[in-house]
């Protein structure tokens, strides 16, 4: 099975989905606070569009017409059969308690780096806290090589546990340097390298452990001393931390180095596949809808002056939360992020110091009234800020049954 390129699938039909209208204006008495505006009209202020500034920004590279060919090749319910009936025999997997505890340590890596962890986070905390508050726990990790030990050190802490750093003394010797054994271990070297970063303030033997790691991954890495595979993850690991990295990126390029294993546990590596394509093909249906909402916005064909950066804003949104069940979040915090990136350029590249004051005072009232004295480029982003967050109270009102408008109008 092949794994599908981001964003880079054929074309698909989708029916539209048409913008909700505009909810009516907020009543006077849900409004913290009455703005009285100044007696002007900032739409008379004599400034040429010449005379604006103007940061040249790039234009958008992904075209409206091209997001909403997509396919969803995945979508479809035979792979989500197939999916759920692999996930199930990884459960099992996680979940048996007869199986050696230092190899179920690296299972869990490889489930965590596949991008399969979200599907088992209570059966991995549970594995954990059992190894954990066992009594062999504290006994055997003395006794593990430099790479058990730093692996069961990282994810015990990535899933809170507080594991003393003081277990990485042993490795090293009474003047306080690492051991010259460690050199020649590039794996074990590695795991330590990721492990220093999940330290707290002031552990100092972590951040000597940063040091001394990455110092010999370089020298390593210059030299060939290990295996390709290794090398090629150390190259990875130096380019950027595993704590550092976004989760979808890492499982996009862990499934194909781990593919690449011979030992790979093959199950295994056909749900990582299957399972991103899948939850690939639910990024992609999100994004064409936030890509319809902003065409049906027009402020990047409006405000020529400000930023159409959808693309970015979306990813930002996934690199937060990618779980499929989490996709109103995810289009919601998009929708967010381009509002904030046009105001962001109304203010700090487009509009006057008069006109700036009429629009926080517009925003500060939450009145649909205000625009009556905004320029017009003005009104059409006041407009889209005041009927998006009216558009999440409407929704949170319907399906939650809570008013969450006061504390939006508060957050804005």
């Amino acid at each position: 099975m092949t794994l599908v390129n981001v964003m880079l699938l054929n074309s698909s039909s989708i029916s539209y989905v048409t913008f909700a209208k505009p909810l009516k204006p907020v009543a006077p008495n849900l409004l913290h606070r009455r703005i009285i505006f100044p007696r002007c009209n900032a739409t008379t202020t004599n400034v040429n569009v010449s005379e604006r500034k103007s940061s040249n920004y790039q234009p958008n590279l992904w075209s409206y017409d091209f997001l909403q060919s997509l396919k969803h090749s995945y979508a479809d319910t035979r792979y989500e059969d197939r999916a759920q009936q692999l996930q199930e025999e990884v459960r099992k997997m996680v979940k048996d308690e007869n199986s050696d505890m230092w190899l179920k340590l690296e299972l869990i890596n490889d489930v965590k780096r596949l991008g399969l962890s979200y599907h088992y986070d209570k059966e991995i905390g549970e594995t954990l806290l059992r190894f954990h508050s066992s009594a062999r726990f504290s006994a055997t990790i003395v006794h593990r090589s430099l790479h058990e030990t730093a692996l069961c050190f990282r994810l015990m802490r990535e899933y809170g546990y507080d594991v003393s750093a003081d277990t990485f003394e042993r490795f090293k010797e009474q003047n306080g340097e690492s051991k010259a054994s460690l050199m020649g271990d590039v794996k074990g070297v590695l795991s330590l390298y990721e492990a220093s970063f999940l330290g707290y303030e002031g552990e100092q033997i972590l951040d000597d452990a940063r040091a001394f790691s990455s110092f010999h991954l370089r020298s390593a890495l210059n030299e060939g001393r290990s295996n390709n595979m290794v090398l090629e993850e150390v190259n990875h690991a130096l380019e950027l931390p595993l704590h550092h990295r976004t989760q979808r990126l890492e499982a996009r390029w862990y499934i194909e180095h781990y593919a690449k294993k011979r030992d790979s546990n093959r199950v295994l590596l056909e749900a990582a596949k299957l399972d991103f394509n899948i939850l690939q093909s639910t990024l992609q249906n999100d994004f064409q809808e936030v890509s319809r909402w902003w065409k049906g916005m027009g402020l990047a064909s409006k405000l020529s002056f400000s930023r159409d950066r959808l693309m970015e804003c979306f990813f930002w949104a996934v690199g937060m939360i990618f779980e499929p069940q989490l996709s109103d979040l995810r289009k919601g915090l998009t929708k967010v992020s381009c509002l904030i990136t046009t105001i962001d350029d109304v203010y700090d590249v487009y509009g006057t110091l008069e006109e700036l004051e009429l629009f926080t005072a517009a925003v500060e009232s939450w009145d649909v009234k205000a625009i009556q004295v905004l320029p017009d480029y003005m009104k059409i982003c006041f407009l889209a800020l005041y009927n998006t967050v009216n558009e999440f109270a409407y929704d949170a009102l319907k399906e939650q049954g809570q008013d969450i408008l006061p504390y939006l109008t508060k957050a804005v």
